[in-house]
């Protein structure tokens, strides 16, 4: 071997940095998922974000009152940056009255009453009032097409890339229209970003102007279950849809299913669902070596090297007892240029069970790297070229 070939070898395992564990052969199959009636259904792990099973995840479905769960995140947003605050006075405008919601969910709110944001919360969360939606759009917004928009920039912000609200209460419009898995994004969303307003979802009533209305999730009375939320929908064009999230032994999981035939299919769909991933899945966080997960080159850099994390802590979700049968393998960007921002994606590990990819992860940058000024910049520039001379290797976020 020509020492130019030995060089550029000893770079290529230095500077490519991938690694692996080795699965046994004795590995177990993943269990099957169970067979689900409805149009598009999602089973994810909150911890992890990972979708442990799903069918047509990404088709277009009308949301329904799915959509409330979206109002609610703008509202919550809105009172964690101080915007709003739960105690103000609302007062009813005739295009929030009850009234203008015939055959439908309501709070029966009337015009000129003054009803404070939390009970509009726990109108919308709870009764599902599409009055309700109204009332605090336009407390928020001025008006519901700006509300509107809140909504749409907030899902894109979100990545819910196929999804689409033309109203905030889900009564069907024909432009309107989301997918399973992105309900599953929205609602990890709200569990982790507002821990004050996730609460409301387990409560089972809500009483006002003495009308108690129920809430509809039968899941919350099912005591196999431990299941805290989180929203029914329906209209005759989207079926009977509903998303739940259920907390056992420290994990949780989110299921979604949407347009099954009757409040009984989705009950029972869901509740299929849920229990399977907790029996057959579980969330871990495996560890890395120091030399997996050290610091990483940063060109033209001040510092010229930064730290590395994994995104979302680094959890993973994986079927039970498979844990040692895992392999990963992780790829950097080796070509990372100043000016780098904290929470930048430099790398990914890939997740594999027996050979075929799991999961991905991202890996982010844990602190910011600036442009270094030119005369301590001048070393990088005499020996990058060298470098890539040797070694052409370089992975580039998606």
């Amino acid at each position: 071997m020509t020492l130019k070939a030995i060089i550029k070898h000893f770079l290529f395992i230095s500077v490519f940095c991938s690694t692996s564990v080795s699965i046994s052969a004795q590995a177990e199959s993943m269990p099957s998922p169970p067979e689900i009636a409805a149009k598009a259904w999602v089973l994810m792990s909150y911890e992890s974000g990972q979708v442990i099973a799903s069918e047509n995840e990404q088709a277009l479905l009308a949301p329904a009152s799915l959509t409330k769960i979206m109002t609610t995140y703008v509202v919550g947003k809105e009172l964690n940056a101080g915007h709003i605050a739960a105690d103000d006075k609302v007062i009813i405008s005739e295009n929030a009255w009850g009234q203008k919601f015939p055959g439908s969910s309501k709070m029966f709110l009337n015009v000129g009453d003054e009803v404070s944001v939390d009970d509009l919360n726990r109108g919308v969360i709870i009764s599902s009032g599409n009055d309700a939606t109204v009332a605090l759009a336009e407390h928020v917004a001025g008006h519901q097409p700006a509300f509107i928009e809140m909504m749409n920039r907030t899902a894109e912000k979100l990545g819910m890339d196929n999804t689409y609200f033309a109203n905030p209460h889900g009564l069907d419009s024909e432009d309107q229209h989301t997918t399973a898995y992105d309900m599953a994004l929205l609602t990890r969303a709200l569990i982790q970003d507002l821990p004050d307003i996730y609460p409301f979802f387990k409560e089972k009533s809500f009483t006002f102007q003495k009308i108690k209305q129920g809430n509809r999730n039968a899941l919350l009375w099912d005591t196999s279950l431990n299941v805290d939320g989180v929203k029914t929908g329906y209209t005759k064009k989207a079926g009977y849809s509903l998303v739940s999230s259920a907390e056992q032994n420290g994990q949780r999981l989110i299921a979604v299913v949407m347009g099954t035939e009757s409040v009984n299919t989705r009950r029972i769909e869901s509740k299929k669902l849920l229990t399977w991933g907790f029996r057959f899945f579980q969330d871990i966080t495996p560890q890395f070596s120091s030399k997996e997960l050290s610091t990483l080159k940063v060109w033209y850099g001040s510092p010229s090297a930064i730290a590395i994390e994994v995104a979302d802590g680094g959890t993973i979700t994986v079927p039970r007892r498979q844990r040692k049968n895992i392999e990963h393998r992780i790829f950097y960007n080796n070509e990372l240029e100043a000016p780098v921002e904290k929470g930048t994606q430099v790398g990914k590990v890939e997740w594999y069970l027996n050979d075929e990819l799991l999961t991905e992860q991202p890996i982010l940058a844990a602190e910011s790297a600036s442009k270094a000024p030119w005369y301590k910049s001048m070393i990088d520039v005499v020996w990058r070229p060298i470098g890539q001379w040797f070694t052409e290797q370089d992975w580039e976020p998606k």
